[in-house]
């Protein structure tokens, strides 16, 4: 965050250069991707005291937005200065909001927005109440804060038992993290011997409307379902694991780039479905309702 656009286009250029390229100099590796010499050894000013409020502005927006989802500018301004002591207009709130994707109401990072000419399935859910493991399966994807920067997390949680069947994290959102999530889920059931969700929701987002995730579920016989827009509780069991798991885990952990918060997630999620008790299980883990129901089948 805070370096021009030049200025990353420039850094990606740079990060091709091989200084220990077996054939070529830097300087001619310089000059067959068209930059100077000098442009290997450049880098950016970078200030340092906006660097740091930024960061500070993210964090506490991240934190109040986690908490109340329902939040817009104006109240969002007013709790950034009696909690935070942080007085910004309403204009940079809305700037910072956007730069995280949030949006009042509607509780997930601005990821939602469909692919053109891919289709859109209908919504599944409406009456229906999971009854047993593997019933339904809901995903999304929220973002994960570190020092260097935001990542991504998309995970699959079976609605029955509140099990974490799968998850992944990437610094982009590029689609390939959510089909690795949704792959580990699959080869987790199949390791398991287990059998596959009868439905699994989403929201209508580019990730979730590609020809590669909607193959992937319809090619293993999952029915596909879909949010209506701005329905923001036909997920509301995965955007209560994304609360949980950024009170109870992110925000405690401080967690410096993406390899620590992958380590530490893999934890918290072990944990998770095998630790941590549920009011609403009876205070049983997920581990138990899953595998206990199943087994009582």
């Amino acid at each position: 965050m805070g370096w021009s656009t030049e200025a990353v286009h420039l850094r990606d250029l740079v990060s091709l250069i091989d200084p220990n390229h077996p054939n070529l100099t830097i300087s001619q590796q310089a000059v067959l991707l068209g930059l100077d010499r000098q442009a290997y050894y450049y880098q950016p000013a970078v200030n340092e005291a906006e660097e740091a409020r930024l960061k500070l502005h993210l964090n506490a927006i991240d934190e109040i937005y986690t908490e109340r989802p329902y939040y817009g500018t104006r109240r969002m301004q007013h709790e950034l200065e009696k909690s935070y002591d942080i007085c910004i207009g309403r204009d940079r709130i809305r700037h910072l909001m956007a730069t995280l994707g949030l949006e009042a109401i509607y509780p997930k990072p601005n990821t939602s927005k469909p692919s053109l000419g891919h289709e859109v399935y209908p919504y599944l859910l409406r009456g229906v109440t999971a009854s047993h493991p593997n019933h339904v399966w809901g995903t999304d994807i929220t973002y994960i804060r570190t020092a260097e920067g935001f990542v991504y997390l998309a995970a699959f949680m079976d609605w029955y038992s509140r099990y974490v069947v799968g998850w992944a994290l990437s610094d982009s959102l590029e689609n390939s993290f959510v089909l690795q999530a949704l792959g580990d889920a699959m080869g987790f059931m199949a390791d398991c011997g287990l059998g596959v969700p009868d439905i699994c929701n989403s929201d209508q987002g580019s990730h979730f409307t590609s020809e590669a995730y909607v193959g992937l579920l319809e090619q293993a016989g999952i029915r596909v379902s879909m949010d209506g827009r701005g329905r923001c509780l036909d997920n509301i069991f995965t955007e209560r694991l994304w609360r949980t798991v950024k009170y109870e885990n992110v925000f405690l952990s401080s967690y410096q780039n993406l390899q620590e918060a992958q380590t530490g997630l893999a934890a918290y999620f072990q944990f998770y479905n095998t630790k941590r008790g549920h009011q609403s299980l009876d205070y049983r883990t997920p581990t138990d309702v899953y595998f206990d129901v199943r087994n009582d089948q």
